[in-house]
């Protein structure tokens, strides 16, 4: 019942025109005491933005948005710069459109880890796609029990022994693929999906 009234509200109209639901990650936001911001002030820009119904999810810069037909790129650099001028954030942001979220989750190469193990699955959202070349080169350097698969603007990966010890960071994944990245794990995936109503 809960996700009916999420999947209502945001097929909300204003006006004549539909507004699109949207999920943006900010990077590196609270993470060892680097770049702190609360939720409730990320919220108060998205407001001032006039960016419709704002939602955030845990402390690591997970926001819900509706908009009247911004795209991605133009979201994303709206928001790095306003961060950055109002709350003095210095931060990388990655837009996804509902629509584009849901088709991640579909796309999933390793449904059985998501199943069996969703905390040390990560979806890495990246800037830009790398080509065929940098995929594999990202697979080849991983010297432990990692997976990746690198589709398009995203990548999975499984960390089966966790993250957090593990050679396959954020710092050579950028480096590999030529590109700027960040992740979340399956968990997150989903309960982002279903604030936003889908």
């Amino acid at each position: 019942m809960r996700s009916r009234r999420l999947r209502l509200r945001f097929d909300v109209a204003r006006g004549n025109v539909l507004l699109t639901a949207h999920i943006a990650l900010l990077r590196g936001i609270n993470v060892g005491g680097r770049k702190k911001v609360a939720m409730g002030d990320l919220r108060a820009l998205l407001r001032d933005l006039g960016l419709a119904d704002p939602h955030t999810l845990l402390q690591s810069g997970n926001l819900v948005f509706r908009d009247d037909g911004r795209d991605g790129a133009h979201l994303e650099e709206l928001l790095q710069r306003e961060a950055g001028r109002r709350l003095g954030l210095d931060t990388e942001t990655f837009v996804r459109s509902a629509r584009e979220w849901r088709a991640i989750i579909a796309g999933n190469p390793f449904r059985a880890e998501a199943s069996r193990d969703p905390g040390h699955l990560l979806v890495l959202l990246l800037k830009a796609a790398p080509d065929a070349a940098k995929a594999a080169a990202l697979r080849a350097a991983i010297t432990g029990p990692e997976q990746v698969d690198v589709r398009g603007r995203h990548a999975y990966a499984v960390y089966p022994r966790g993250i957090g010890r593990s050679r396959l960071t954020n710092a050579l994944v950028e480096r590999t693929l030529g590109t700027r990245a960040t992740g979340r794990n399956w968990n997150t995936v989903l309960e982002l999906a279903a604030l936003a109503g889908g």
